[in-house]
């Protein structure tokens, strides 16, 4: 993992890093990341801790996504609806039996034609078909699972894909705390590096003991240091 350049921001490493990772892992805004920096005597613009959530949030996602194992071969899809500037859209949503996010894409419409176009992209992504299709029973998923997977076993059940649905969670929250996304465009930029950066700090803590997840969540710290180059430059 290379980590990325910082040529030209005058900030070191370690408080564009530890900005990013506060904006994307607690339901803050650009100005309370800004407050809690100066409570550590770091005086930094809320507009400078958005364009280093701009810049690095993406770099930082992809990185992860490239340290995580294979994904599983039960995925299970979902959409949930939000409102942008007064316009339904529809956040559609791939993640495997671990609770791995595989894919996100904000469409505006949730018809046979837009799950085509997500399940396209998401075996495009993953470069395979999974061994199992879990989703709700929407009609528009068995049209796409016919014309693309037809081999892939189906389920659909409303009861069968708790894990998609609890997977919207953490979104939902954040888009509270932001007061609503702007643009279909800025929200599929930052829920696609929130998923891969909230994630990787989400271990699952009720299925670890306490020295288990401090040795975990250990590990993950390590991970991040890596892939922002902090280490590095320490």
């Amino acid at each position: 993992m290379s980590p990325p350049s910082y040529k030209g921001f005058r900030y070191p490493a370690e408080i564009i890093a530890h900005c990013v990772w506060l904006y994307h892992r607690f339901p803050l805004s650009y100005r309370k990341v800004e407050e809690l920096m100066l409570a550590r005597r770091i005086i930094v613009s809320h507009e400078t801790v958005r364009q280093w959530c701009v810049n690095f949030g993406p770099e930082y996602a992809r990185q992860l996504r490239r340290h995580k194992p294979q994904a599983g071969d039960k995925w299970h899809l979902d959409e949930v609806y939000t409102k942008i500037n007064g316009e339904w859209r529809y956040l559609w949503r791939a993640v495997d039996q671990n609770g791995n996010v595989l894919d996100i894409l904000m469409q505006s419409r949730r018809d046979a034609k837009a799950a085509k176009r997500f399940m396209a992209k998401l075996m495009k992504k993953q470069r395979r078909v999974p061994r199992m299709l879990v989703t709700d029973r929407l009609r528009s998923y068995g049209v796409a699972h016919r014309q693309l997977m037809h081999s892939v076993e189906h389920r659909q059940s409303k009861y069968l894909n708790n894990r998609a649905e609890n997977s919207h969670q953490p979104t939902r929250q954040r888009e509270r705390a932001m007061k609503g996304f702007r643009s279909p465009g800025g929200a599929q930029k930052f829920l696609s590096a929130f998923s891969a950066i909230s994630l990787h700090f989400r271990p699952g803590r009720h299925r670890l003991t306490a020295s288990q997840y401090r040795t975990t969540m250990s590990e993950r710290f390590s991970v991040w240091s890596q892939i922002n180059g902090v280490s590095a430059t320490a």
